[in-house]
Order: structure tokens, then sequence, then C-alpha cells
């Protein structure tokens, strides 16, 4: 039995997905087209073309650009939609999907657009595909934490609708403390906490992912591995990390995916999990990112099922629904292992 059978039989769960990072290409074309907006490119192809970065600020200068084009709640229940087959193509049958309210605030694009859509996506999913998702309200780290404040305030009407706050966009420059009092607002709201720290950013950003903000989960954290106290604390506090494997070498984060550090992470016993991140940027959605490990670092069934079932054991599922599809990921396993 081959490793991509079981990548294509099992079920899982994404937990690291940024839903506007899944703008493929002739999305982004048609909807400009829709809008009358003029996009520096000449066709579809050149946009493909430009998905092409040096480091994480110029994915996200590029990123920005293309969520201009979503402009009205349509744009973003399709958005949302076309993940959601993605999905039902990888097995993929729960995610955890973040959003950036204030890439679409700044624009004049109130929460009711983005959330009415993403909404009926949402119902759509696990009425038709059986898919649950839970939301992800994300800050944008480059601005200020007042502002982060002003946009948690805003999402008052939805916050039944949203399971957890996360912090994303450029660590460099914007450590995790620089967020400390709004997370604890957050948390206060009895919203789960996750947060994108060493990636880019050193172990110590990890350290105050945990220590000021008190995440559930750490988005990335690759650069753990420098800093065994950390990785022991990873451990012991079984604290997810939310890996994605095609976006660290897109950006460079790793130079080659033969030396991606994900199976030393599983090796640590840390509950590490792969995701797609900003798949339609980075170049490919979950089963993709589980095929180049596979490929490059000569993964095994068993590493491979013990990285889909922590994506089961990270995720914010209650804990009956983890341990049935842990469950069910152990039958499958067997039955397709013979």
């Amino acid at each position: 039995m081959s490793c991509s059978k079981l990548i294509n039989g099992l079920p899982k769960a994404e937990l690291h997905l940024h839903i506007e990072g899944t703008l493929e290409p002739q999305m982004m074309w048609d909807l400009a087209n829709k809008h009358k907006i003029t996009l520096p490119f000449k066709n579809v192809e050149a946009i493909a073309q430009a998905y092409q970065f040096n480091n994480l600020q110029s994915f996200l200068d590029l990123y920005y650009q293309g969520a201009d084009v979503l402009r009205d709640e349509e744009d973003f229940y399709a958005l949302m939609w076309a993940y959601f087959l993605r999905c039902k193509n990888d097995n993929v049958v729960h995610t955890e999907i973040m959003f950036d309210p204030q890439t679409h605030t700044a624009r004049g694009i109130p929460y009711s657009v983005f959330m009415n859509g993403f909404r009926r996506a949402i119902a759509q999913a696990k009425a038709e595909l059986n898919i649950s998702c839970y939301l992800i309200l994300s800050f944008l780290r480059h601005l200020s934490e007042t502002e982060a404040f002003a946009t948690l305030e805003q999402a008052h009407p939805y916050y039944s609708d949203i399971t957890a706050i996360g912090l994303d966009s450029a660590e460099l420059g914007n450590p995790p403390t620089k967020f400390t009092a709004v997370f604890e607002k957050a948390r206060a709201l009895g919203f789960k906490c996750v947060a994108h720290a060493g990636e880019e950013g050193p172990p110590e950003y990890v350290w105050q992912a945990l220590t000021y903000l008190k995440v559930d989960r750490i988005d990335h954290g690759v650069r753990s591995l420098e800093d065994a106290k950390l990785i022991a604390y990873l451990r012991q506090h079984k604290v997810p990390l939310t890996v994605c494997p095609l976006s660290n070498l897109k950006l460079k984060v790793v130079s080659d995916m033969n030396q991606h550090p994900i199976l030393l992470l599983l090796k640590e016993e840390v509950i590490v999990t792969v995701n797609a991140d900003d798949p339609s940027y980075f170049g490919g959605y979950m089963n993709a990112n589980l095929t180049a490990v596979k490929q490059s670092l000569g993964m095994q069934n068993e590493q491979l099922i013990r990285l889909i079932k922590n994506s089961f054991r990270g995720s914010f599922l209650p804990e009956a629904e983890k341990i049935s599809w842990l469950n069910k990921i152990d039958q499958l396993a067997a039955e397709l292992l013979g």
C-alpha cells in the first residue's frame, strides 16, 4: 500500500488556512472584470506567473492587491465555496479557516458583506458536503493593537460565528507582545486563541505567543527546533503547531523541501500538523502538501497517519468528535493497508 493511497483515502482536518489565500488566478481575473477593476496583469497566466516571492512581505504585497477584487457578498461566498470543493476533493472533513477583517473593512467592505457570504458557504458545505468549519478572526500584526481592539468590537454581532482569534501578517518587527491586551480581551470573551510565530520570527516569538497571548496553538512554529527548552514545553503542554510545508518553501523559510523540519518535529513528539496556508499562492492544497513531504522527506505510512491524526488532535473540535475521527482513521488505515 503506497503512502499516496493513504493521503487520498484518510479523512483530514485543516487548521491553518487563510481564505483570502485561496483566491485562484482565474477567480481574481473574473472578479476584477465583474467589478471593472484594472489589474496590473494582462491575463490569467500573467497573474499565475506573478506568484513568485522572495520573502513573506513580497507575498503579502500581492495578497492584499488580490483581495481588492472581493467586493460583494457573492464574491466572498464564491471564494469560500470554491475552497470547500477543494476540501471535498482532498478528503478534508473539518477545517478551521482564518479570515482578515481589516483587509476588507479598510476598503469599506463591512462585516455584513463578508460574514454573510461566509455563512452561506459554510452552511452549504455542512449540508451538501458534510464538511464542518470553524472561523478564526485574525488581526493584521503590522497594524496597531488599537485597531485590533476596534476590529474585535466590530465583530460583536458575529461572535457566535467565530471560534478563535488569531494573529497573522508580517512577523518581523511585530512581536506577539504588541497584542497582549487585545488577546486578554479575546480570551475573556471566551474565544480560543492562535498566533503566527516562529516562521520568519525567532523562537522567542513562540515563547511570547505562549506566555503573553496564552495561545492554544502556534501557527507555523518551525523555528521552535532552534530552542530545545521550547520543544520540551510544546511537547509537555501538548501545544499544536500548524505547519505549512509548501508555504515554507515558497517563502524561503527553507531553501529546499528536503530540508524541511516537519518530520523532526514529529520525532520530537510535538503535535505537528500539515496545512496549506495560502494554497493558491504557494502551489498546493492539503494533499499536495502531504505529497511534497512524502516525496522530499521519505515520509513513511506510520508518520503520515500520525500527522493526519494530529490534525484532529490539534483542532478545536469537541473531544468526543476528535475521538470519533481518530478511531475512524485507525479503522480506515487498517483497511487501506490490508
